[in-house]
């Protein structure tokens, strides 16, 4: 992280260069479509005009991928040709990882200090291991027959659709762009209205570091009307989504539709966080419990927002997690001081608000926090926020509200808390906190979630996938495993 103030910050902020037309064909595309403008939550600000993509700049970009897959040299390149390539786009995405940090800090109220220091990082070691991985995959040669000779071959899917969110606008469009084209596939990537200036900036930087025209396309515009044109494209043979459950169903709606297109989904989350009498130190437990909601705002799909503590432990638990949420600073998200920035919008804002609202109405106790804050600012941001006495049943305790709001659950025993964690219709992710190796083990089993963390959260790296259950979603991301979605096996047999 550089040793910048948040003056110099500031400074650096005016003076970046914000890319506002859309990346197609390897190009500037201003499109056709108008404009719309990207509003910063730090301050209420618009800091770009960006061109507002619709059916026909999709069409454009998709005809481009298209060309380059069908005609063009990346699925033809040699698999270590490609990971250079790739590495290549690391070492860039390094050398602009201030800039990069800024447009992700600018565009969706992220500090700058987790835009810097794990947006970016997450981002540039994506393209790095996916770039060093791509020639190290294998097809297969079964054992049959003496007269015959079986081959099990793996093949790029074609032209992939990628629409992502605007809480790590970066890291999870590297997710889905590093791995499809590594397999060889090219892309047409969709970020969100909210978050589109880092993306431009990669399209960019992914043309200088020798992606052919064409092999990574980046088209801004709205998901109702470029999201839905790229879903219900009939050129694109994959589609790769990250976002809401409800938007989920649109894709596979769209695939229908259309020309059933295969569609991975990355969806919500109301991940619980159980912390057992045996946890190995509570006050860390409690710590990270209070950090896995507050962190990026609670915008994250495995924010663990429900807190499962045996009621044994639930006074000393709930005290330190309220007492560092009382902590924590909320603030400017260009001063590296900062801890929770802003909301990513006043729409955003009202709806979590009306979650806090919903809460008190249905008798949960706020135990800290639910106000707006720093309205001064022009900002959107919000107090970090504890709820206790919440009810299973509670709205609270069910539907991803997707802030900083921490939903405290107290129970009995371990049946109690397995089954007010699986009491949810997602499956993204938990937590466990315990000292027992084998109960660690039969939980991790019975809890249905897709990544289980026992005495951490949030940790792991790319040689493990990610992924959700139930209606959390399908697929993978990161891992190998990420390149089973871009991928067709094809069975060649000889006969000798």
């Amino acid at each position: 992280m550089p040793a910048a103030t948040h003056d110099e910050w500031l400074r650096r902020a005016k003076a970046l260069v914000i890319p506002g037309a859309h990346h197609i064909d390897g190009a500037d595309e201003p499109g056709g479509g108008g404009t719309f403008a990207v509003v910063s939550p730090g301050d209420g600000q618009a800091v770009a005009e960006v061109a507002d993509g619709g059916p026909a700049e999709i069409d454009a970009a998709v005809a481009a991928a298209r060309r380059a897959f069908d005609a063009g040299p990346w699925p033809r390149l040699a698999p270590a040709e490609r990971g250079r390539i790739l590495l290549r786009l690391a070492e860039l995405l390094e050398a602009q990882r201030e800039s990069l940090a800024l447009a992700v800090s600018l565009e969706m109220g992220k500090p700058i200090t987790d835009a810097y220091g794990i947006e970016l990082r997450a981002a540039i070691n994506t393209f790095r291991w996916y770039g060093q991985l791509a020639d190290k995959l294998t097809d297969e040669s079964p054992h049959t027959a003496p007269d015959a000779l079986a081959l099990v071959t793996r093949e790029p899917a074609g032209v992939v659709g990628a629409v992502v969110p605007w809480n790590f606008p970066l890291t999870l469009a590297s997710w889905k762009v590093a791995p499809a084209l590594a397999a060889g596939c090219t892309v047409v990537l969709k970020p969100s209205e909210n978050s589109p200036l880092s993306a431009l900036l990669l399209g960019r930087l992914a043309t200088e570091a020798g992606l052919p025209p064409g092999v990574l396309n980046v088209v801004n515009g709205r998901g109702p009307v470029a999201g839905r044109a790229l879903g219900l494209h009939p050129d694109v043979d994959v589609l790769a989504f990250t976002g809401s459950t409800a938007v989920g169903r649109h894709f596979l709606h769209y695939a229908a539709d259309s020309n059933l297109k295969r569609v991975w989904l990355e969806l919500g989350g109301k991940s619980p966080n159980i912390v057992l009498p045996d946890a190995p130190d509570l006050d860390k437990a409690a710590a990270t419990a209070a950090w896995g909601i507050f962190f990026n705002q609670g915008e994250m799909c495995t924010a663990p927002s429900r807190l499962l503590v045996h009621s044994s432990i639930a006074e000393q638990v709930t005290e330190a997690v309220v007492r560092r949420a009382r902590e924590l600073r909320v603030g400017d998200p260009l001063d590296p001081a900062t801890e929770m920035g802003a909301l990513v919008g006043e729409d955003h804002l009202t709806r979590v608000r009306e979650h806090i609202g919903t809460g008190l109405a249905a008798g949960a106790r706020l135990l800290t926090g639910g106000s707006r804050i720093l309205t001064d600012t022009g900002g959107s941001f919000l107090e970090p926020t504890v709820f206790d006495h919440v009810d299973p049943g509670m709205r609270l305790a069910r539907e991803e509200i997707f802030g900083p709001v921490l939903s405290i659950l107290a129970f009995d025993d371990l049946d109690e808390a397995v089954r007010l964690a699986n009491a949810t219709e997602y499956g993204l992710a938990a937590g466990l906190w315990t000292s027992d190796l084998s109960l660690a083990h039969k939980v991790s089993r019975a809890l249905k979630a897709g990544t289980v963390w026992v005495n951490c959260y949030e940790e792991g790296d790319l040689t493990v996938p990610f992924g959700g259950m139930k209606q959390s979603g399908n697929g993978r991301d990161k891992s190998a495993h990420a390149l089973e979605k871009y991928t067709e096996l094809k069975t060649t047999w000889i006969q000798l």
